[in-house]
C-alpha cells in the first residue's frame, strides 16, 4: 500500500488541503483516514480515486448531502447497489437537463455572436441594441 500525505493527495486530486479536511469532517470518505504516529493523515491510492469521483460529482452539481448519502451506501457494503444506482441515475438526469439548458442558452448566444460578426463585417453594427436614453432617471432602456 502506498501511503500519501495530505499534500500529495491535494496535488493528485486538485482539491485543497482545506477541502480534504472538510470532506473528512463531513464523512465523505469510505473509511476513517489513518494517522501517522505524529498525527498526520495518511491516505492511499484508493482514497485518491474516491476523491476524484466525489469531486466530479460535486463539480457536476451533486449536493454534498447526496454525495454523503452515496458514501454512506458504499461504506455499508454489498446489498444496496440498486439504491446507489438510483441515486446516480437521478443525478445523471439532473446533469443531462442542465446540459440541455446550457445548450439552449449556447444557441441563443451563438446566434447573437453570428449577428454581431455579420454587422461588424458589413459596417452596420452601430446601433445594435443601443440602450434608450431617458430623461427620467427611473426609466431604463
Amino acid at each position: 500500500m502506498t501511503e500519501l500525505s495530505i499534500g500529495k493527495v491535494a496535488e493528485a486530486t486538485g482539491l485543497s488541503v482545506h477541502a480534504l479536511r472538510f470532506f473528512e469532517r463531513e464523512g465523505l470518505f469510505l473509511h476513517p483516514i489513518s494517522r501517522s504516529s505524529g498525527g498526520r493523515r495518511i491516505y492511499d491510492s484508493a482514497d485518491v480515486e474516491w476523491l476524484k469521483l466525489c469531486n466530479r460529482l460535486r463539480d457536476s452539481g451533486m449536493p454534498i448531502a447526496t454525495i454523503k448519502e452515496f458514501a454512506r451506501l458504499v461504506r455499508s457494503g454489498p446489498g444496496n447497489e440498486s439504491e446507489r444506482l438510483e441515486l446516480l441515475r437521478e443525478h445523471e438526469r439532473a446533469v443531462r437537463a442542465k446540459i440541455a439548458e446550457l445548450n439552449a442558452s449556447l444557441e441563443v448566444i451563438h446566434t447573437k455572436v453570428v449577428t454581431y460578426e455579420k454587422h461588424l463585417r458589413e459596417g452596420t453594427a452601430a446601433g445594435l441594441w443601443a440602450p434608450k436614453v431617458s430623461s427620467d432617471p427611473g426609466e431604463t432602456g
